[in-house]
């Protein structure tokens, strides 16, 4: 699928998409959920979802090891760990080509660097480079759960991604139940800052469990 396809494709979708049949936010073993991507697959099937990611944690080996790419619901994606001015945010990229070889400087080395919280702090990426490098791979890149990053001006910040070259933004995300105790923003704030911008309202359940 061709960027602007893909963009007028996430474009299309409403805030009840996200809720019945899209979810561009999930984990496979592959980093730290616990789900095949083949299972990611089947159960996404099986819930009649139309379109989805496996967006693991600095890796995109879930589209190198199985055949799930022929699937058509699935839209190519990965989640990298960045530091924003002193602060983790994270940089979701969607639709990018998985055989560009600058993007391939981008992911972990090692299953520590996918799947410890811990280990990962120690290997936090540049987000002007992510997202550039996205950009260059024909791939959108989007600003995730926004609600839970300990930054006081939001606002400010997703400006400045913006002008680097940040697309899109996660406003339907699960922040009542995952993030219900870490959330320094209101699903509201993010709606007015994608507007503001002109940004791509994304959305998933972030799963990492046996199901979606």
């Amino acid at each position: 699928m061709q960027k602007e396809e893909l963009k007028n494709k996430l474009l299309s979708l409403k805030e009840s998409d996200f809720y019945t049949f899209a979810d561009l936010h999930i984990h496979s073993n592959e980093s730290d959920g616990r789900m095949t991507p083949v299972e990611i697959v089947i159960n996404a099937q099986r819930k009649y979802l139309k379109l989805i990611s496996v967006t693991d944690h600095n890796t995109i080996d879930a589209y190198l090891n199985t055949n799930i790419l022929k699937e058509d619901i699935l839209i190519t994606g990965v989640e990298f760990d960045c530091l924003y001015k002193g602060v983790l945010i994270h940089i979701l990229g969607y639709g990018f080509d998985i055989d560009n070889e600058e993007m391939k400087s981008l992911y972990s080395e090692t299953k520590t660097g996918c799947r410890f919280n811990l280990y990962r702090l120690f290997k936090l990426r540049n987000p002007r480079e992510v997202i550039e490098k996205i950009n260059k791979a024909g791939g959108i890149a989007v600003l995730a759960h926004p609600c839970c990053y300990w930054v006081i001006n939001l606002d400010n910040m997703v400006k400045e991604l913006v002008d680097i070259g940040l697309e899109g933004i996660e406003v339907y995300y699960p922040y009542n139940g995952l993030r219900r105790i870490v959330k320094f923003h209101s699903r509201k704030d993010v709606t007015k800052i994608a507007d503001k911008y002109n940004l791509i309202k994304t959305g998933g359940t972030d799963s990492h469990g046996r199901k979606l």
